[in-house]
């Protein structure tokens, strides 16, 4: 593989949070006044000092947003084929341990389910299972994604982490992207959480994401289990990872997301909280610091603090979202993976994303666009949106 990302060339947690501590005011003015931040200035704009300066974050980061990609918000919705799990996140509802009715969906299963996504006006799709190869395997995620493209342009994934050839397997099969969360970057804090399984492995699962960029995957999505570790540390490691994949995978997209932990199955409680504040900060520090990134919002924040969030540089949002496998057009009592906050359906949320001032995009991408002649295309737009403001 290319050169691989790794946190020894970095501060430790310790030292990290030391300098961040030792931030003043008037680095911070410096920060916002740079065009484009390096490593230092992320530093800077993720410090208790850059906390009395979220108004001018927050505009900065929506003007900067809206001259990368217009007035645009792409809406996808997650499809869980299965909460089978062979690990122990202390974290998940899925985890092994838990006393929960298991499922995994069968073909026709998933395509059902996608069919009625695809009637809410869905054509992003993003595929969700427990980390089970046993009732997941690959040919199965091949088979889904080869049967769904057809109707869903965009598919992309999020299960168990995989090697290279198999990677490539779903590539062929159409698939588009794959979301991988390290959860948290602190090494010895992963350990404590991953007690079991295969995904307590902290340095393969942090190459999951080259691994799929080498095999052609077109989107990568990173990100971190808001509450694990301090915001602050966590956001600046992943800042670190999304700018050393722009550099290194020019041809992947690197998206970026933002899940706070939420209640599940067991008495897990995040022993690091993110307040509203600090999450309005760290999306903020981290848009100014990777302008040309998709940035995604989930179900799990509350539709009136969604509203609010939605202006400081998202660009993809979910929508009437369903955690476990088979959830979608019926009334479902299984436990699911976490708890769904905003319960909106998908047109409601359309409706309330135009009034805003936004415009819903179903589908902004598709192979016909790889095909269009070079000399065809506008220079300086991009071709993966089909509308910019």
């Amino acid at each position: 593989m290319k050169n691989m990302f790794c946190l020894e060339a970095y501060d430790s947690p310790a030292v990290l949070q030391k300098k961040m501590e030792a931030v003043i005011p008037e680095q911070v003015e410096a920060s916002l006044a740079t065009a484009q931040l390096t490593e230092q200035d992320l530093l800077i704009l993720l410090s208790p000092a850059a906390g009395a300066y979220l108004e001018t974050m927050a505009q900065r980061a929506w003007a900067l947003t809206r001259r990368r990609f217009g007035r645009i918000m792409k809406l996808y919705a997650p499809l869980y084929l299965s909460n089978e799990c062979t690990n122990a996140c202390l974290y998940c509802g899925f985890n092994q341990q838990h006393d929960l009715a298991r499922k995994t969906l069968k073909i026709e299963e998933v395509l059902q389910q996608a069919k009625y996504l695809s009637q809410q006006g869905f054509q992003n799709l993003l595929l969700v299972s427990g980390e089970s190869r046993q009732h997941v395997p690959v040919k199965f995620l091949a088979e889904c994604v080869h049967r769904l493209k057809p109707r869903f342009p965009e598919i992309s994934i999020e299960v168990y982490p995989l090697e290279i050839e198999e990677y490539q397997q779903l590539t062929e099969a159409g698939l588009f992207g794959l979301i991988i969360y390290q959860e948290t970057y602190d090494a010895e804090l992963y350990q404590k959480y991953h007690p079991a399984g295969k995904k307590n492995n902290y340095t393969y699962r942090l190459q999951t994401p080259q691994r799929g960029a080498e095999a052609g995957v077109r989107q990568v999505g990173l990100g971190v289990l808001l509450g694990l570790q301090d915001f602050r540390v966590d956001g600046y490691y992943l800042g670190r990872h999304a700018r050393f994949f722009e550099k290194q995978f020019w041809k992947t997209i690197v998206g970026i997301s933002f899940p706070r932990l939420r209640q599940a199955t067991g008495d897990f409680v995040p022993p690091y909280p993110v307040s509203d504040a600090q999450l309005v900060q760290l999306v903020t520090a981290l848009r100014l610091f990777l302008p040309d990134a998709p940035f995604s919002l989930s179900t799990r924040e509350p539709e009136h603090l969604r509203k609010h969030l939605l202006p400081l540089g998202f660009t993809q949002i979910s929508a009437g979202s369903r955690t476990t496998p088979g959830g979608y057009g019926k009334e479902n009592s299984e436990l699911p993976q976490f708890q769904v906050e905003d319960t909106r359906g998908a047109k409601a949320i359309a409706r309330e994303l135009e009034l805003a001032g936004f415009e819903p995009i179903w589908k902004d991408w598709d192979e016909s666009f790889d095909r269009v002649p070079a000399q065809t295309k506008e220079p300086g737009k991009l071709s993966r949106y089909s509308k910019l403001d």
